[in-house]
């Protein structure tokens, strides 16, 4: 039987299981920006920061529950005028990314405050079929806090 995915805030979530999804070097691989392991008081800051995007823009990043348990985190944070997906999971999730983002995607087509949302993945990413297959076109390259990042643009509206 396959779990549902459901969406909720981060606040919703024991601190503890966030820092020892973020602690993990596997999900780090990927990361360019994290850089050592994360306690609560990074987990703190790191849910102030998700929680004072949902203030300002009405949409941020949710914690993402299979069967009722957090796999992960991930969703549309406004960069700028561009709203960018993002989406990160716990090692024994990675295999669920595609359904989180076909059911986040759904929800973008659905906002009419999200006509694109954009992708930055690091460059140690070698598999971008998926991308690809949504539609996703890689426009750029662009540096954020000092790492490159390759950048994808999917249309939504």
């Amino acid at each position: 039987m396959t779990q549902e995915i459901a969406f909720t805030r981060l606040t919703e979530v024991a601190p503890e299981e966030i820092a020892a999804h973020m602690s993990d070097p596997r999900v780090a691989e990927h990361m360019p920006l994290l850089t050592g392991a994360w306690g609560l008081k990074e987990v703190a800051g790191f849910v102030a920061h998700k929680e004072a995007c949902w203030t300002r823009d009405g949409l941020g990043h949710w914690a993402i529950l299979s069967g009722g348990q957090y796999v992960g985190w991930g969703g549309f944070q406004k960069e700028g005028t561009e709203w960018d997906y993002g989406l990160v999971l716990r090692p024994d999730a990675f295999g669920l990314g595609a359904r989180i983002s076909r059911k986040a995607l759904a929800f973008a087509q659905g906002d009419d405050r999200i006509p694109f949302v954009t992708f930055l993945l690091p460059p140690s990413r070698k598999n971008l079929g998926a991308l690809q297959r949504m539609g996703a076109v890689q426009i750029g390259e662009v540096n954020y806090d000092g790492a490159r990042f390759l950048k994808f643009r999917l249309e939504t509206a």
